[in-house]
């Protein structure tokens, strides 16, 4: 038994389970990052908003 065997067998091991991964989740993982950006992304927005509006009607607050 050679080195030449152990790498392919590492190499053929890692692709297995790779594809295995990438076949049976796919997009999944890339999705749900892009739906809980948006996610974040909206609910900081409102925050903002109401912080300005906080910020707008109190007249003592330095800007």
């Amino acid at each position: 038994m050679n080195s030449n065997v152990v790498f392919e067998f590492l190499g053929d091991l890692i692709l297995g389970s790779t594809s295995f991964v990438f076949e049976n989740i796919g997009n999944l993982f890339n999705n749900a990052m892009i739906l809980l950006g948006f996610f974040g992304l909206f609910y900081w927005l409102r925050l903002q908003k109401k912080f300005n509006d906080k910020a707008a009607n109190d007249p003592n607050q330095l800007k």
